[in-house]
């Protein structure tokens, strides 16, 4: 019988949760740069660019590949004979190696939990508790799987209940077509057919721990109907022309995961979960020998030869902006942001619009400016913020009509495309939306050279802070016309499967 100790299962917990919140998994790297290589689309190239230089930067700075920390998720398969030293429940000694990641000083990670989902949503302050799933299965040793993951891709998971009958394929490539970019592609898809609706999901959200090996069996060719079937939703998933970020291209996923369950003869439950840029997850054993130990990737890993095309971008003083200069702005235009920024999100949106409707006044005037959708980590050492990438926007369309239009707000930054409606009230204001690279939070941060709070201190990451930056990156997705890069390149970038060039 093996006997492990509490502190080595925390400890070992609490350094995977670091090491991948700067690591990206070698196989990801690999197969994007692959990606990036073959790609013809020069928005998302730069896209794919600007995801492995910010990977590569995180690597040396050992810092966050995103704001977005992620909740931790954990599966943990513990041997019948395996033996832990402690007086806490699994639940405990796992949230204290979440609490001491998220707390750890020289890599500080943002708190996303909220107490409790419905009503007061209280930030936790120390991201916890886990996602924690455990099986009991023979031997003496305890395996872990550790994953980060973002609440972008997160948001984006779907379940169906199908019939028997009902294709898979058809059914999964359906739903991808719905679900915008806010999941942060190029990622992985993450399928699990069979069990229950419950178990379905699961087995989604446990093929995303499998290594990438999809290009291996595009090589060699599928040799069983499950490869089959995850090489036919692969290459009609990046026949659609979505592309990084939604810019669209030729790459929208590296991989296609897929496990199954025996079901009920009269059910087929599929679930359906993506995996954003910021792929992050680790594997350890602990066999009473002591904690676990991570070997760092080769920073050989990453192209040499990668650079980010942001040199030509047109300057854009944000305290001196007016509508006249934002309608001479075009979609898929560079934009180059120094000044400046407020920062928003969804917390902060709520509250405002509460406060219009009570006629309170602001506590900042919006009048002709900037806000980016983000929640940025917390700054260390001589940074003036931590990563601080965009979130998704779409979330923030409901705000929309009454903030334009009370308040006079001008621009907003986020990630991934807005819905019809929100182009429509965008278009109809005079104003325009901006988007960063989802997955190249470090990047941006170094555009941004200092940082305060401004209002709303209570909501942590999702205050209102002012950013001053200089020329931070961004691209036109809405223009003050209407037009949308969402809708118009994936449309030039969609073909039919048989075109498809080989990996």
């Amino acid at each position: 019988m093996a006997t492990i100790r509490e502190d080595d299962l925390v400890a070992s917990i609490a350094d995977a949760l670091q090491f991948i919140s700067y690591y990206h998994p070698a196989d990801y790297i690999e197969n994007l740069a692959d990606a990036w290589r073959r790609e013809e689309s020069p928005a998302a190239r730069d896209a794919m660019a600007q995801i492995l230089v910010n990977s590569r930067m995180a690597a040396f700075g050992r810092r966050p590949i995103c704001q977005d920390t992620g909740t931790a998720q954990v599966f943990m398969k513990v041997g019948l004979n395996a033996r832990i030293v402690s007086n806490r429940s699994l639940q405990e000694i796992v949230d204290e190696g979440v609490r001491r990641a998220w707390r750890e000083e020289r890599n500080p990670l943002r708190a996303s939990v909220v107490s409790e989902p419905l009503f007061g949503r209280r930030n936790t302050g120390d991201n916890a508790p886990a996602m924690l799933h455990v099986e009991l299965v023979a031997g003496d040793a305890i395996e872990v799987h550790v994953a980060a993951k973002g609440g972008g891709s997160e948001n984006k998971a779907k379940f169906a209940a199908l019939n028997p009958s009902d294709s898979v394929a058809d059914w999964v490539v359906r739903t991808v077509e719905t679900l915008g970019a806010g999941w942060c592609p190029p990622g992985m898809l993450g399928i699990g057919v069979g069990g229950s609706p419950e178990k379905a999901m699961t087995l989604a959200k446990l093929s995303l721990l499998d290594p990438i090996d999809l290009p291996q069996i595009r090589a060699r060719g599928p040799s069983s109907k499950e490869e089959e079937l995850r090489l036919e939703i692969f290459e009609r998933v990046n026949a659609l022309g979505i592309g990084a970020q939604g810019l669209g291209g030729l790459t929208t996923v590296l991989d296609v995961k897929l496990k199954t369950f025996p079901v009920h003869a009269a059910s087929l439950p599929v679930g359906l979960i993506p995996q954003c840029a910021a792929d992050r997850h680790a594997h350890f054993t602990l066999d009473g020998s002591g904690p676990a130990v991570f070997t760092p990737p080769s920073l050989d890993l990453w192209p040499q030869d990668i650079s980010v095309a942001t040199a030509a971008g047109r300057r854009v003083d944000l305290d001196r902006l007016t509508r006249e200069e934002v309608a001479t702005w075009r979609a898929g235009e560079t934009l180059l942001l120094s000044g400046r920024l407020l920062t928003g999100r969804d917390a902060a949106h709520l509250r405002l619009t509460r406060m219009l409707e009570a006629g309170e006044p602001l506590p900042v005037d919006l009048r002709d400016r900037a806000i980016y959708y983000v929640g940025p980590v917390d700054a260390v050492g001589d940074e003036a913020v931590g990563p601080a990438g965009p979130t998704t926007a779409t979330r923030m369309d409901k705000f929309l009509e009454p903030i334009l239009s009370r308040t006079g707000l001008l621009v907003m930054v986020g990630k991934a495309e807005r819905g019809p409606a929100a182009v429509e009230t965008i278009a109809r204001h005079g104003a325009a939306y901006l988007i960063a690279v989802g997955g190249a939070a470090y990047l941006v941060s170094k555009a941004i050279k200092a940082a305060r709070v401004l209002a709303f201190a209570d909501l942590g990451m999702e205050a209102i802070h002012e950013f001053v930056v200089e020329d931070m990156p961004v691209t036109v997705a809405v223009d003050a016309a209407g037009t949308s890069v969402h809708r118009d390149g994936p449309a030039r970038w969609r073909r039919p499967v048989r075109e498809m060039a080989p990996a």
